[in-house]
């Protein structure tokens, strides 16, 4: 039995938030959450926030915490937030503002 957690419309690039999401993959959930405190990355907060998050899903069904380990991680791109920044001479440039969906699936052995 497989648990899942999602972030949706996070304010995080994908790109960042994957190199995070990779390095926990099929680790044990417990070891997961202490690489994830002390990551310096800024995706680092919100995956162990999804992770937490799945890890309460699956004690809700009174699941085995001992034994959760991180199945599947991935992280898709969302929508892009446009917006325009004035510059010299009466010119804009466009802000692309990326968002992304965290998605962490744990399971156990």
């Amino acid at each position: 039995m497989a648990w899942s957690a999602k972030h949706r419309y996070a304010r995080i690039s994908e790109r960042k938030a994957r190199l995070v999401a990779d390095m926990i993959r099929g680790m044990d959930c417990s070891e997961a959450v202490d690489v994830l405190k002390h990551t310096h990355n800024r995706g680092a907060s919100f995956v162990v926030r999804v992770l937490q998050s799945a890890m309460a899903n699956a004690n809700e069904k009174e699941a085995n915490m001992n034994r959760l380990f991180v199945s599947e991680t991935f992280v898709d791109e969302g929508p892009i937030i446009k917006r325009w920044r004035p510059k010299d001479r009466g010119r804009a440039h466009p802000i692309q503002k990326r968002t992304s969906h965290i998605t962490v699936v744990v399971d156990e052995d």
